[in-house]
């Protein structure tokens, strides 16, 4: 196997919400790898900073606003990565957002945002993206799921159904643009420590119990999504296309907290 698989030299990547968090750990992942980037965020000078970070590894860097709640922002915005660098290459769905909720207080306008931001956002940038990849016959867009994709959570029903809806709607975008030399991908994160969940990791009983729900015994760290971001933006991932990666240290497996040994019921004789 060779290096040229994994090398993303020459190629432009557009990664939405990178002023903070996983974003910014999945463009830097792309940067280290080659491809010059276009960050994006509601609030352009919350980008400084990170601009600056990927410059100084010697990649091209624009920033650019972006509210994907906005039809003619989601516009703008990629005709304007475009225009400065020639061609679009890759894609990284990453913006999002949740409000965590019992289903009972969940109100009309938290609905609106989580779909609206998480799924229909995700569409209509793909949509955009995707209309100048597909001159070229060549595209990668990596939707940015979750093990919500596959599995159900308390508190999360609206983001759940966001991100239900990124996984079905990558098998779907896959079948209509394969034909165009274009791969649509889900990459799912499992339980990383992140801006909307970080009070839950002060919790250490929960962390605990969080673990040991974890085959691999910890949650996820932003080294563990760099390789799977470049695999799925590479020519390592040229026949692969409407499937979601979950990296989640094996909890959508469904395992479950061990009984402690005392509560252990009796095996018969």
């Amino acid at each position: 196997m060779t290096n040229e698989l994994f090398d993303l030299s020459g190629r432009v990547a557009i990664v939405t919400g990178t002023s903070r968090g996983l974003g910014q750990t999945l463009a830097r992942a792309l940067a280290h790898a080659g491809a010059d980037l276009v960050l994006t965020s509601r609030d352009r000078s919350s980008l400084i900073a990170f601009e600056s970070e990927i410059e100084a590894l010697g990649r091209r860097a624009l920033t650019l606003q972006l509210d994907v709640r906005n039809l003619e922002s989601i516009e703008r915005m990629v005709a304007a990565a475009e225009q400065a660098f020639g061609h679009l290459d890759i894609l990284v769905n990453n913006a999002g957002c949740n409000v965590r909720k019992p289903a009972l207080d969940v109100t009309w306008d938290d609905w609106n945002l989580i779909l609206d931001t998480n799924l229909r956002g995700s569409f209509f940038v793909a949509q955009a993206v995707a209309r100048r990849m597909v001159a070229r016959r060549y595209g990668r867009i990596i939707n940015i799921g979750s093990v919500t994709s596959v599995a159900g959570y308390a508190g999360l029903g609206p983001y759940g159904a966001s991100r239900g809806g990124i996984r079905q709607l990558t098998m779907s975008l896959a079948d209509d643009w394969g034909k165009y030399g274009i791969t649509v991908n889900c990459l799912a994160p499992g339980w990383f420590q992140t801006e909307q969940n970080k009070v839950l990791y002060k919790n250490k009983e929960w962390v605990e119990y969080l673990c040991d729900r974890i085959p691999v015994k910890r949650p996820g760290e932003p080294r563990d999504l760099e390789s799977a971001v470049v695999f799925l933006a590479a020519e390592s991932s040229r026949y692969i296309t409407g499937q979601t990666l979950l990296v989640d240290g094996g909890i959508s497996t469904g395992a479950t907290r061990a009984l402690a040994p005392t509560a252990q019921p009796e095996i018969e004789k």
